[in-house]
């Protein structure tokens, strides 16, 4: 069987939990946090887990994520 490649883009966005849960960035960090509340920003600031009905998808996306 031939070897499967990894959506680079994805690679680069996220990282696996030695779980095999998928850790990913929040959005909104980059600008226009001015008009955003300390408790806004401090919240984007942390890592989420990808939600369970998205893991599947993902998984495919890097198959040598484990």
């Amino acid at each position: 069987m031939p070897k499967l490649k990894t959506n680079r883009s994805v690679a680069k966005r996220v990282r696996v939990t030695k779980k095999g849960r998928i850790k990913r960035f929040r959005t909104g960090r980059r600008h226009l946090l001015a008009w955003k509340s300390s408790k806004e920003k401090r919240i984007l600031g942390r890592a989420a887990i990808v939600e369970k009905v998205d893991e599947k998808a993902m998984h495919k996306l890097l198959p040598y994520g484990k």
